[in-house]
């Protein structure tokens, strides 16, 4: 059997050099069939290894998906029930499934022990049950997908939507769509374990119970399948994007038959931007993008600062939650989930100082209770947080400047977005959220502007976003743009080395090796294709196969061709050629095409495929002028002197 072999391409024969074996080269040979003892003959030979997209597969995929979908939207269900069920018992003593906001609660100075219960139960959970219910999911979920092949523990499944519940049921300052994420996912993992899937089908089962789960909450579909792209598939495929968008649509459809066909955060009676207008809400997305660059590392501060406590990690949460009693003392509206409070700044009921208050306090009580490691979202309290800051920006501008037009609650929905943008870079999951959410088309112009200036803030002022930051100081390293594969632009036939040198398999090992010692031009390649008398492949050997001293020197070297040669198409891209090469572990294939598949028409090496990255890189670096708007030969009179020099 052939041995991997490395490549060593110094020279190849010439037509006049043959010190040794016999040199065969393509264009004196012919159609080649197999060696008669490779039979079967074609089927014998080892072709390109290409993983086509199985449609089958992808159905069954789908169908998985789907279901999932509806168990994520169930799940979705129960944990805003369950918060309920937790709010109203803790904070009006009765057992109720209908929602009630914490901020209307009675109890005085005895507010603050109850986040702390919520706190001290989930740090149990997390120390008894499983650590990675803690913090708030969609980070917990990118690593599972990067690094443990989309596995997740089951006890996520349960305990993950539970230790939410509790938390935000008791007044932690998170919304619901972060556990239901990190729950869907959990979900999609766990039918993935149970079948008989690869690595990659349940990474795609897993970001389609995530996405489901968004879907559910907040009837986004497009922003959920989005969002999946962006931070938990890193591809854009279609045995990926077909199940995903399933998953989405079936959840919307869950959520539209129990809650109605009504926006998530009405925006209504908003008129057309003008241009100054439009110029000022993308100054303010850019404004926001410093926010969220400063958010995030504020909460990492938080973080590196429990992380210094002398006591273990259990209690974190407990400690955390009496800051967020503490402030939910003084302001009542940071408590809970807190989805009224954005659709309250987006129409403008929430206004003034009532902002600034909610905005500030609901930061600093997120940050602690977040960075503590205790179990909630992030979604929600970054869209707070932002679209505070831009309504009460708005609000500024029209008492300062309305010559600019700039109406606050546009302002509110572009910080909401922007905040979202700048902290996480899911810039189209943010714009098309903030779109579905609201319903308002003319909301989308500022968006765009808005979400881009405040993504083009984060990339300048953050290496890590709020999603990565914790792999990072875990030492992963994630990456979050996406290009096509250099290698899938480029044929084989285009980087391919033509000069081959070929060896007779009717040469015996002992004058091969003579040739081989006496280092004749083309003799230090590290592989050979091997043909017979007319040309026709045989197989390959490696330097190693013919200097073995356990090789009698006196056998052909056909004799030593123990595996049919594997070959590459010359129309094969250069990533199905790398590919083929680890399947088959080998470090060089012989060319040919489909019409001859036996007729050596050229090699190529792992060094070939390196090689072909040399434009890519070129493209990347060298900076050069196309196209001219003077000729040069053109020039000014100084410059025409100076060429010609002096008399």
């Amino acid at each position: 059997m052939d041995e991997p072999y490395n490549e060593a391409d110094d020279g190849a024969a010439g037509p006049d050099a043959d010190p040794g074996p016999e040199r065969i080269t393509p264009a004196a040979s012919g159609g080649v069939p197999v060696a008669p003892g490779l039979e079967p003959a074609i089927s014998a030979i080892g072709i390109p290894w290409q993983p086509q997209e199985n449609q089958r597969r992808l159905l069954v995929i789908s169908g998985l998906s789907i279901g999932i979908a509806f168990a994520a939207a169930a799940c979705a269900e129960l944990l805003l029930a369950l918060i309920n069920v937790v709010t109203n018992a803790m904070f009006f003593g009765q057992f109720s499934l209908g929602f009630h906001s914490p901020a209307e609660n009675q109890l005085g100075l005895l507010v603050i022990a109850i986040p702390v219960i919520g706190g001290l139960l989930v740090g149990v959970m997390a120390r008894y049950g499983s650590p990675a219910i803690r913090g708030h999911g969609i980070p917990e979920a990118m690593e599972r997908v990067l690094y443990n092949e989309s596995r997740i523990s089951p006890r996520v499944t349960v305990l993950k939507p539970i230790s939410s519940a509790i938390a935000i049921g008791t007044g932690g300052p998170f919304g619901a769509e972060g556990p239901i994420i990190a729950t869907g996912g959990a979900l999609g993992s766990l039918v993935g374990q149970l079948l008989r899937t690869t690595a990659d089908e349940r990474k795609v089962l897993l970001a389609a119970g995530a996405a489901a789960g968004m879907a559910a909450i907040f009837g986004s579909p497009v922003a959920a399948v989005l969002l999946a792209i962006e931070l938990l598939l890193f591809e854009y495929r279609s045995r990926s994007l077909v199940p995903v968008a399933l998953a989405s649509v079936t959840a919307t459809a869950v959520r539209i038959a129990l809650h109605g066909q009504g926006a998530t955060f009405p925006l209504t009676d908003i008129a057309q931007p003008g241009g100054a207008a439009l110029t000022t809400y993308v100054v303010l997305g850019g404004a926001i993008g410093f926010v969220a660059v400063y958010v995030t590392r504020g909460l990492y501060a938080v973080e590196d600062a429990f992380d210094r406590l002398p006591v273990h990690w259990m209690w974190w949460p407990a400690i955390g939650a009496l800051a967020v009693g503490i402030i939910g003392f003084f302001a009542p509206r940071t408590l809970g989930v807190g989805y009224e409070n954005i659709s309250g700044i987006l129409s403008g009921e929430l206004a003034g100082r009532a902002v600034l208050v909610l905005v500030l306090f609901k930061l600093v009580s997120w940050s602690i209770a977040l960075g503590s490691g205790t179990s909630g979202g992030t979604l929600a309290p970054l869209f707070t947080i932002g679209g505070g800051f831009g309504a009460i920006a708005g609000e500024l501008m029209q008492r300062w400047t309305p010559s600019l037009g700039v109406d606050a609650r546009i302002a509110g929905l572009v910080g909401m977005a922007a905040m979202f943008a700048g902290a996480s870079r899911a810039l189209l999951t943010s714009i098309v959220f903030a779109f579905e959410t609201t319903r308002q088309p003319i909301g989308l112009l500022p968006l765009l502007g808005g979400c881009t200036a405040a993504y083009l803030v984060s990339l300048f002022h953050m290496r890590h976003t709020i999603m990565t930051e914790r792999l990072a100081r875990r030492g992963a390293r994630v990456e979050t743009e996406y290009a096509v594969d250099y290698l899938t632009q480029i044929l084989v036939r285009d980087c391919a080395s033509d000069d081959v040198v070929t060896l007779n398999g009717d040469d015996t090992v002992g004058r091969t090796r003579e040739w081989i010692e006496a280092r004749a031009p083309g003799s230090r390649h590290q592989g050979f294709p091997v043909v017979d008398q007319a040309g026709l492949l045989v197989g390959v050997l490696t330097r190693r196969n013919i200097t073995d001293p356990a090789v009698d020197s006196g056998v052909t070297l056909r004799s030593l061709v123990t595996r049919p040669p594997v070959i590459i198409y010359a129309d094969n891209t250069a990533r199905e050629a790398a590919d083929h090469m680890v399947h088959e572990q080998v470090g060089r294939l012989p060319v040919v095409t489909r019409d001859a598949p036996r007729t050596v028409i050229a090699v190529i090496s792992r060094s070939d495929l390196l090689g072909a990255h040399e434009r890519r890189l070129t493209m990347q670096s060298r900076a050069e002028r196309s196209l001219a708007i003077v000729p040069e030969h053109w020039g000014s009179p100084r410059e025409s002197r100076r060429r010609k020099g002096p008399a």
